[in-house]
Formats: C-alpha cells, structure tokens, sequence
C-alpha cells in the first residue's frame, strides 16, 4: 500500500486530511502539494506522514502533485505555527497559508529570480592576436553597438546589469548579440541578492546603552528577554544597531519588527547606512513578486537583516539569532482578522524554540511587559538619559470649551500654529481618524450610513465621493438623500485628516500640508515621497494617523497638536485609559 500523508489545507476546517503519497521522492513536512480537496484543487502543506487512517479506501484520494523539492516552511516555522494553531484556536490549514507569501499560496516556483549580468570579456582579431580597439572592427553605423561596446570596457570587466544597458538603448538586446556572438561579451546569469555597504559610523555609546549592548551580546546562542526600556529619544535604535552588528559577526540573521508600514522606510535607510550585508523589508506595502522575493532571501538564508511588521515573524530565517521588537507595547502587532495572533508573543515563543535573544523596545511598556519584569521573566534595561542633550517637550492641555471652533479646532491653536510658521517651525496635527468625517448623519431621522456587510458605520471620503467601511473594505458613493427617509437633510458627522488637512489649508493658504494615513500613502512610492516632504521641511503642515505619531525624525517640527486627545480615554476598548 501507498505510504499515507497528512496535509493541512487553506480551509476553515480544523484538522488534517489524509491522502496517498505515489511520488518516489519522501513527504517532507512543511512542502506543498497539489490535492483534491471536494470539487476543488487546492494547495496545501504536508505535515506529516501515518501508517493508517480511518477513511475508506474508496474514499482515499491521492496527491496530485508536488511543488517542492525542499521544504518551504522549515521544521522550526512548522513547529511555531502548529503552536500558534492550538494557541489561538485557529485551524492549522489557513495558518500554514498566512504563513506564505501570496505566490507560493498560489503554487509559483519557491525561487529567487536570476538576473543577466554582461561582463567585457576580450577581443581578439580573426588571428587571434588580441585587439587593444576592438572598435575598428564595429561598423561606425552600428552606434548602439560602439555605445555598448564602449561602456562594457569602460566597467573593466565588471558585470554590468541589463538595467543599465536598457539605459543606453531600448534596442540594446539585439545591438549586444553580435558583441557576444564574436566572444566579446560574456552574458551571466546571477541570483538577485542585494549586497549593502555602510557609509557611516554611530555615535559613541552612554554608559546606559553600552550595558544594554553588552546584556544583549552575552545573550547570544541562548534565549532571554530583555525589555530595553528608554525615554523618548534616549537612542535605542543606536542599542539595535550594535546589537545586529555583534549578531552578524557572529554569522547570525536579526529580525527587527515595527509596527507600521510607515517607519520601515526610516528604519532602512538609517540601517543601510549604518550595516553591512544583505538587508531586506517584509510587509504589506510590497508587490507580491517584490515580497516573494524578499521572503526568500530571509528563507534561504541571504538576507542578514529582515526589517518587518507583524507578518514577518513567520517568515523563515535559518541563521536567526536575535529579534527586535519596536515598540512593543504597540497595538498594532496585533492581527485583528483572518488568523489572529500577537505577533511580540509569537516572537517571544519562536526565540524560546530556537534559543536566541528578544529585545523589546518601548518607551511605555505595556502592562503585561511590566508584569513579566517584576516576576523575573523579563530584563528590564533602562535608558534614562536622552542621547545628544535633547530635552523633554513642554506639554500643555487646551480647554476648548466656550470655545469658538473651526473644524474642531479652537482659535487659541490656530493663533499657536500661525505663530509656529511665522517662526520658520514645522507643525504635526494628530488625529486617529482617516477620511474626511467618521459619521454621514441624517438629521431628520437620526439615521447613520451604516455598512451593509458588518455592523459599522462608514466613513465619508468627500475628495472621493465616497463612503468606505474602514473594517471590511465595503464602499459604496455618498448618497444625494437619506437611505432611510429620503431627507437631504445630511451632515458629516466628527473629523477625520482629510478634513482637518482641508481646514487648515484654507487658514494658511500659502502653506504646504502634507497629509500621511493610509488612503494618501496607497500609490506605490507616496509614503517614502511624502515622507521626504516632511523630513526635508518642504511641507510645513503635517496632517496625520498613528502612521505619522510613531518614531519619524522630523528635525524642524517644533509644534505637536493632538486633536480631541480625551476620545481616546473613553473607548470601548479596555485598554483606553493605559
């Protein structure tokens, strides 16, 4: 009989399904298989094999195909998201998928892609007698030709990418062929695998944060956790860096986790400066080949750094060594659809599994970090002292009752945010709520606009003529009339960015705002431009969510409003008040 495999497919359905295993090659868990699975075929993980199973032999339908030579999740992930499974109640066929980048869940090769590359090799006259100007030998018609033939010598036998040649000419492929048909060109092929170099070298350490460095380093080849608790500003990205250096000496991976998608931009470039190696991104905002890719040089072991959001900790990493956790406290490392899970406590248990540190930065830990150092669990490494003599911000409450308001906004911090510009500063506003207003409101009956999918209400976006269900993805265009009662009598209802960015370019007109949440940051490449506006100054006005409030370097902002900062007090989520 046909050896018998268990496989997990990407289905609400907890368990595994037995199949027949008619391939010569072994079932290794963590590859991924073609099966039938109903009427559909769909692509699942192997987990393991059996001697036996309970479905009729009849019944028993046989792998179709298999996709992997080598396993694509490793026994160390395969063992993590077996846990998390059990853990979080969540059926092991749709974790193992979440695990996988979309490509792979949709049976694309497990392959870095190769690149040509086209090296100057020689050239040598029909008798054989090397030819210090090959050139003479080109037709002075063939211009692209003596083009490329010119800067291929000119690179001394480097490779050179075929990026640079299209630079050249579109019509490059054909004008190089009779340059390596004659053996002048040599045409490689070579995975793509980004190689940096640092440029710069880091300030000399406080006695604080060399204790921190030295904790972490004696850390290394075993697992404790340590809760590097700074004050804003007191260097703990300068603790990373040192800590990934020591690790990378030692031929060790770090996977460094932030919160958003918006501080990894940042993060990469301080890091490219600072690092040697190959250093990838793993999040969301990547294409799918882009994020395929990325995953595997992290899985294959190239990439010595991996700079991600919560998704990252499932991504292989062979030599991982040491995790970074920013901000730690932070909500956002929570996945709150699909397969839920918190991604510092599955970083916590796959340092635990593969003996290596965790690093947890924050600048307020959250009460369950608080409670793991006073019971031993956790190292608590304080950073007390701000790095560079920066002072604490002055910080004041503005009352706004009585108040003449402008869009939510009170006089008194109109005149602060005038006053502020006048005096060549930079100013951020910060409010929680994108879109233009939270709630379309009918007056006359009191109904809302409500989504028909769930149970929340939808945001006005008034620039797009839309309602969008910030929850599901559900939109729909922003009714003439009530939905319930056919009144005109509609009004938007609270603040969003769009609103407030809107508001204050009618005060300031002469001012550029630059407005940064998720709707204004989709185009591919708008964050990282938007981003260099408010870093460079160019935008005066910085208009934003929680993507804008957490760790960005903005060296002239001088002014921080935070709008209607007492709803966040009251909300429903028990976390509010902490």
């Amino acid at each position: 009989m046909n050896p018998l495999v268990q496989v997990a497919v990407p289905s609400p359905l907890y368990g595994l399904f037995d199949y027949r295993w008619q391939h010569g090659t072994p079932a290794l868990p963590g590859t991924r298989v073609v099966v039938p699975f109903g009427r559909r075929q769909l692509i699942g993980v192997v987990v393991g094999t059996v001697s036996e199973t309970q479905v009729p032999a009849n019944k028993l339908r046989a792998v179709h195909r298999l996709l992997d030579d080598e396993p694509v999740l490793p026994p160390d992930i395969m063992q993590l998201l077996q846990w998390a499974s059990r853990y979080y109640h969540h059926p092991l066929g749709e974790v193992l998928a979440t695990a996988l980048p979309v490509l792979l869940r949709k049976g694309h090769d497990a392959r870095l892609i190769e690149r040509e590359y086209f090296r100057w090799v020689s050239a040598e006259s029909v008798d054989g007698i090397s030819d210090p100007e090959p050139q003479r030998k080109i037709p002075a018609t063939a211009v692209v030709q003596r083009q490329l033939a010119a800067h291929l010598q000119n690179m001394d036998g480097q490779p050179v990418s075929a990026d640079l040649l299209r630079a050249i000419s579109p019509r490059w492929r054909s004008s190089l062929k009779p340059l390596i048909d004659r053996g002048w060109v040599r045409c490689e092929t070579a995975i793509d695998v980004p190689d940096n170099r640092a440029v710069a070298h880091g300030p000399t350490l406080l006695d604080e944060q060399q204790v921190a460095v030295t904790a972490v380093q004696g850390a290394l080849g075993s697992f404790l956790s340590f809760l590097l608790r700074g004050v804003t500003g007191s260097g703990k990205t300068e603790v990373y860096l040192q800590c990934i250096k020591a690790a990378h000496a030692r031929g060790l991976q770090t996977l460094v986790m932030v919160p958003e998608i918006s501080l990894t931009p940042q993060l990469m470039t301080r890091f490219e400066q600072r690092l040697d190696g190959c250093l990838v991104t793993l999040h969301s905002a990547l294409n799918d080949t882009e994020r395929l890719q990325n995953w595997l040089c992290a899985a294959l072991g190239h990439a010595d750094v991996v700079i991600g959001t919560r998704s990252s900790i499932l991504a292989p990493m062979p030599r991982l060594g040491l995790i970074i956790v920013d901000e730690e406290h932070d909500g956002s490392l929570k996945q709150q659809d699909g397969f839920r899970y918190h991604a510092r406590d599955m970083a916590l248990m796959r340092a635990r599994n593969i003996q290596c540190p965790v690093l947890l930065g924050t600048a307020t830990p959250s009460f369950e970090s608080l409670n793991n150092i006073q019971s031993g669990r956790f190292v608590e490494l304080p950073l007390t002292q701000r790095a560079g003599g920066a002072v604490p911000p002055s910080m004041g409450l503005m009352d706004i009752r009585r108040r003449k308001l402008v869009e939510g906004m009170s006089d008194r911090l109109i005149d602060a945010i005038g006053k502020h510009l006048d005096d060549a500063g930079q100013v951020l506003v910060f409010i929680n709520r994108r879109g233009f207003a939270p709630t379309l409101l009918c007056n006359d009956c009191g109904a809302a606009a409500d989504c028909r999918r769930c149970d929340a209400h939808m945001t006005v976006h008034a620039k797009l003529n839309r309602l969008r269900c910030h929850h599901c993805g559900s939109e729909r265009a922003i009714p003439t009339g009530c939905e319930t009662c056919r009144s005109v009598e509609l009004d938007y209802v609270g603040y969003g960015t769009e609103r407030i960015a809107q508001a204050l370019q009618s005060a300031f007109p002469d001012t550029q705002i630059a407005r940064i949440d998720r709707d204004s940051t989709r185009r591919k490449g708008a964050l990282e431009e938007q981003l260099a506006r408010a870093t460079s100054g160019q935008a005066r006005i910085l208009v934003g969510t929680q993507m804008l409030a957490k760790g960005h370097h903005f060296p002239q902002l001088t002014l921080v409003c935070i709008l209607d900062a007492d709803r966040g007090l009251f909300g429903t989520d028990f976390r509010s008040l902490e």
